[in-house]
């Protein structure tokens, strides 16, 4: 007898991102700022005081309470994953029935879809006007009259940098029979007065997730949130795995959002840098017919362009790794020194086309 993969994995193809060693790593919307010398000592302590033989925390409390202290929110409304990926996956595999349908908005984070496949779960697609905005009465007649499970969409979105407003989203969550899952991993960056993160109480079907991977500089943690009233939050404790969030990224994070004053100042550098970058990208669209430049509300700028790929090959070929999608790119906010870098060489590879 021999062994055959099941049909869904067999002509799966492992994420690989970007090879190679670049100087300048904008592909993949990371903070590129690292941690300061003084909260490096912080890491230090840590790591010598941590209990290697125990298993971690599996309530992550004190990760908890320090979240929820730094949003304004009670922590018995949060539940920690081992990045957000986890939580995604989670929502899918067992807030979803067997048959049940996803609704995606298109374009939109990939993984959405993706673990949709895996779950065996249909997935539909809803198409986001051309200008990349979501039509909210649109998607609440879709969402009803395709009897859809649960909604899932970033806001502000990864790849376009768009968002809907807070009345907008209140809007939807209260005309669909679905759950909603807010994605607000870039929410840092647009502002908590468009969030509906304080909100959850106030909803039976609303879940809204936050990241320490983007405006806190912590991907190398893996910590994604998931924030909702407390049935709901009861219910992803129960079918998460007991210890999955590791002790050290439990300690390293509760730190982290007790230090207030680094984040804010953080969040606020990574802002001023991302209008930057817009600003000259918008400046150099000045060149050519073919370069559109979008507004955005995240660390990131999304650009068409039917020239992305030569862009995309040419900047690799300077040491500056961006991300190229379709006839878009997407070029993640730095510091002023690789903004400069970036800009100087897209506007030779424009000049000299």
């Amino acid at each position: 007898m021999s062994y055959t993969l099941n049909d869904k994995i067999k002509n799966l193809i492992p994420y690989e991102p970007i090879s190679g060693e670049y100087s300048i790593r904008l592909d993949a919307n990371e903070c590129t700022l690292n941690y300061d010398s003084e909260f490096m000592k912080t890491v230090d302590d840590v790591i010598h005081n941590l209990d290697f033989n125990r298993y971690p925390d599996p309530l992550c409390i004190e990760l908890r309470k320090s979240f929820a202290d730094f949003y304004g929110i009670n922590y018995k409304n949060v539940t920690v994953g081992n990045g957000s990926d986890e939580l995604i996956f989670l929502i899918e595999s067992a807030f979803m029935k067997k048959g049940e349908k996803l609704l995606v908005t298109n374009p939109d984070f990939s993984m959405y879809e993706f673990y949709s496949s895996i779950t065996e779960n249909p997935c539909v697609k809803f198409n986001k006007n051309e200008d990349l905005n979501i039509d909210v009465d649109k998607l609440i007649s879709t969402v009803n009259s395709e009897n859809i499970g649960v909604l899932i969409f970033s806001n502000p979105c990864n790849p376009t940098g768009h968002g809907i407003t807070k009345a907008e989203a209140e809007k939807l969550i209260k005309s669909v029979n679905c759950l909603v899952v807010l994605d607000e991993a870039y929410m840092d960056f647009w502002g908590e007065e468009n969030s509906l993160i304080k909100d959850v109480n106030n909803y039976d079907n609303l879940i809204v997730f936050r990241t320490a991977s983007k405006a806190l500089g912590s991907a190398a943690l893996r910590l994604g949130f998931a924030v909702a009233n407390e049935t709901v939050t009861r219910a992803i404790s129960a079918v998460k795995s007991p210890y999955n969030v590791n002790s050290f990224s439990q300690a390293i994070g509760s730190k982290l959002y007790k230090n207030k004053e680094f984040l804010n100042n953080r969040i606020k550098t990574i802002v001023e840098n991302t209008k930057k970058l817009y600003n000259e990208l918008v400046r150099l669209s000045k060149l050519t017919d073919d370069f559109y430049v979008y507004k955005t509300k995240t660390n990131f700028v999304f650009v068409k362009t039917s020239f992305s790929k030569e862009l995309w090959e040419f900047l690799k070929s300077k040491s500056i790794a961006i991300r190229c999608m379709g006839d878009y790119v997407r070029i993640t906010s730095g510091t002023d020194e690789e903004i400069n870098a970036v800009i100087n060489a897209v506007e030779k590879f424009i000049s000299e086309r």
